[in-house]
């Protein structure tokens, strides 16, 4: 039984010159999207002594705020992030994109950098841009965001969710084992390369800098994202391993106890991690509202003729919060 506020969604349909989920995901991210006219850029100082950036659209009293988590080695300027902003501009609302440490341009001052599983950055930083906010507070994570933002939604011990009023993930990897591996092999491989040239350079920066033992050469010698997250994100944030951090870091477990009106856009042919599971995990929850496509890629679901525009995705994450005002 779904929520009342949970209303039946436009179904996607690709555009006929893109098929399939590696095009449908490689696209957009070469897309460009523009509209949005600019961010103002917010420091916050973190409550162990790091900061982390926000950036802003253009304050507007009395709005709905967006705030936007990203996925992995994004930013405010992600194809995603852009075409999100832009729609909430439109709309006349206020606008937030949080950088994860280190995901801003500029380096964080702490040796930790950030994972899938950060869901307790959160549970600090969502009162203080509370405090910025004068209407109801949504948000929506992509990716490795999504998946952060599902952890935080179901964990037990995070009282801070009531700040807000409903959420969106979009493409999040909840099992990340499964999406790991997928990652770390065949052409999947090509994401993952994509993703650990900025990595290894941030990781070895920071070895460099800070002066921690692990090793330069065996950072510089990672191949998969396997390897990276096993030699750094693991033993930089307190994991045992990489099977340890995939373990604890994903959201799969937590999605049954998620207590806040949520939206989940995921599509079956995700190159990073199919969705068909997602049926069978919230099928009890009548807080969430699966919306399952079967196609879209990662984070894609681009239509139109050629070249093609971003405008569903965003259309579909607003046209959900919209109905809790």
């Amino acid at each position: 039984m779904r929520s009342r506020k949970n209303k039946q969604l436009e179904t996607y349909h690709p555009p006929k010159w893109l098929r399939g989920g590696h095009a449908q995901t490689i696209f957009p991210f070469l897309s460009q999207t523009f509209g949005v006219r600019g961010y103002g850029r917010q420091t916050i100082d973190t409550p162990d002594g790091d900061i982390i950036h926000l950036d802003w659209l253009k304050k507007k009293p009395v709005s709905p705020l967006v705030v936007l988590l990203h996925g992995l080695e994004g930013s405010s300027n992600s194809h995603y992030a852009r075409a999100l902003m832009t729609n909430v501009e439109r709309l006349g609302w206020n606008g937030c994109v949080v950088h994860f440490r280190g995901c801003s341009g500029s380096p964080n001052h702490l040796p930790r950098a950030y994972h899938s599983g950060d869901s307790d950055e959160l549970e600090w930083l969502i009162p203080k841009i509370k405090q910025f906010a004068e209407g109801p507070i949504f948000i929506a994570g992509f990716s490795l965001g999504g998946n952060v933002l599902l952890n935080w939604l179901g964990k037990a011990q995070y009282e801070e969710t009531r700040c807000i009023t409903a959420a969106a993930s979009i493409s999040a990897p909840y099992d990340l084992t499964a999406a790991g591996n997928r990652l770390s092999t065949g052409f999947n491989r090509v994401y993952g390369n994509h993703f650990l040239r900025t990595l290894k350079i941030k990781a070895i920066q920071k070895i460099q800098t800070h002066h921690l033992t692990l090793s330069v050469k065996t950072i510089r010698e990672c191949a998969t994202l396997k390897d990276f997250d096993n030699n750094f994100t693991a033993p930089i944030h307190g994991f045992y391993n990489v099977d340890d951090y995939w373990s604890r870091a994903s959201s799969k477990p937590f999605l049954p106890t998620i207590d806040k009106p949520t939206l989940i856009l995921h599509a079956e042919n995700d190159p990073f991690l199919p969705g068909g599971e997602l049926t069978e995990l919230v099928e009890t929850n009548n807080k969430i509202n699966l919306k399952l496509t079967a196609t879209g890629g990662h984070v894609g679901y681009m239509r139109g003729p050629f070249p093609g525009n971003l405008a569903w995705l965003p259309n579909q994450i607003t046209d959900y919060f919209k109905d809790f005002l």
